[in-house]
């Protein structure tokens, strides 16, 4: 009796081995596409995903020059942010203008900085853009004097550009009012599509009508530091809940998020500046150190903060209760600077220390990376800004290699590895 019974439970074991193993056979076989499931366009033989499911539109935007006059000898700056209010007027905001290379000069020794160091270094970018230009706050001081019109030169601070390249509008007329403008958007909830900018050092944020000729609202006191109801302390992001409700990061220094109204009454505020010691960062929630991004879920009302020095994104209600948080990686090398929720209920971070462009659901689960470091088209050195555009354009704004790029979808690419197209609203 024993021996049947043990022969049978050998036989069924057989059985569900075979059976496993060949449903496990009509899955690999019935894979539709070789690589599918982990590649950007499943059946592509040959190539790799250097800039992802993207192919890079090269020159675009064209050379100031192609637009502006007097402009053969000068390029894009410091570039904080872009926002695609559509594939026709993108707009960026980026401290001035800084000269153009024509040409790459021939390398050279330097034995005075140290032994076997030589410039520039071959494959690698000529100039670091952040460090060519100083805040509009110090243009006019003793140090840069001489500097302006042959270093940079502050103007077009604020530009926008065709799906052409062109730029087709700059508000030269605001240059004076900025510091470091830091963010531009627009809430896709307002009919009249106001344009918002964040201004860092400033101090500011202020609302301008859409074709920027009014200037509707401040808030904060500009060029004046606080943490008071009527100060900010470099405040960097801004995004829109809905209609009426809209968050600011604040900041850099205040590390607080502040919820307001569209008309700019404040509503309330949450945040508080932890204590982080080298190698062991805040972990208590609500308690952050550089505030630097803010995006929201307005399907489920909830709001993300980039706790940038701590490496985690921390999630809270729309009245700043702690929710959830997830990390983001070891820091070094991790180095988020943005990041942005879009309409397909995803988070996508820009990381200046692997410089790739990262995608997680919104529970925290990493779904995919693409992008790599250099100065060449398609290349990403310091990605501030992101936005997207109704088509399913991807633009990126870098402050190192001080430029805006737009990625355009590969023919067959896989729709999950993509940038969402912006939250659908009223225009």
């Amino acid at each position: 009796m024993k021996r049947r019974v043990g022969t049978l439970l050998a036989i069924c074991a057989g059985l569900l081995v075979i059976f496993l193993m060949g449903n496990r056979l009509r899955q690999v076989q019935g894979q539709s596409k070789p690589g599918e499931g982990f590649a950007a366009i499943p059946g592509l033989t040959g190539g790799q995903d250097i800039f992802g499911p993207y192919d890079v539109v090269r020159n675009w935007p064209k050379p100031m020059s192609a637009s502006l006059p007097d402009h053969e000898k000068w390029t894009w700056s410091v570039t904080m942010d872009v926002y695609a209010e559509s594939p026709d007027r993108v707009f960026l905001v980026q401290k001035g203008e800084i000269p153009l290379f024509t040409q790459r000069p021939a390398t050279i020794p330097l034995p005075q900085v140290g032994p076997g160091l030589e410039f520039p270094v071959f494959r690698l970018p000529l100039r670091q853009a952040g460090g060519a230009i100083p805040n509009g706050d110090q243009i006019n001081s003793p140090a840069n004097a001489g500097k302006a019109g042959v270093e940079w030169r502050w103007q077009n601070c604020v530009v926008a550009i065709d799906s052409n390249g062109n730029i087709k509008e700059s508000w030269t007329q605001w240059d004076n009012l900025w510091v470091r403008p830091h963010d531009v958007e627009i809430s896709p909830y307002d009919p009249e599509k106001n344009v918002w900018i964040v201004d860092a050092e400033g101090h500011h944020v202020r609302k301008f009508s859409n074709d920027g000729k009014r200037l509707l609202l401040t808030l904060g006191t500009p060029r004046v530091a606080g943490d008071d109801d009527t100060h900010f302390r470099r405040p960097t992001f801004l995004v829109f809940m809905d209609a009426n409700t809209m968050y600011l990061a604040d900041g850099y220094d205040n590390t607080r998020v502040i919820k307001y109204d569209m008309g700019g009454k404040k509503l309330m505020q949450w945040g508080e500046k932890g204590t982080p010691t080298a190698g062991n960062p805040e972990k208590r929630p609500g308690y952050w150190n550089n505030v630097h991004g803010i995006a929201v879920d307005p399907t489920t009302r909830q709001v993300f903060v980039n706790d940038r020095a701590n490496s985690r994104v921390q999630v809270f209600d729309e009245n700043g209760k702690y929710l959830r948080e997830w990390n983001f990686g070891p820091r070094p090398p991790m180095d988020i600077h943005s990041f942005i929720v879009t309409s397909d209920r995803k988070l996508w971070a820009a990381d200046q220390g692997t410089h790739k462009i990262l995608g997680y659901d919104l529970q925290g689960h990493f779904l995919y990376s693409w992008g790599s470091w250099g100065e060449y088209p398609g290349g990403m050195w310091g990605v501030h800004g992101m936005s997207s555009d109704q088509e399913g354009n991807f633009y990126v704004g870098e402050v190192n290699n001080g430029r805006i790029q737009k990625y355009r979808p590969r023919p067959g690419a896989n729709p999950a590895f993509l940038v969402g197209k912006p939250w659908k609203g009223v225009w």
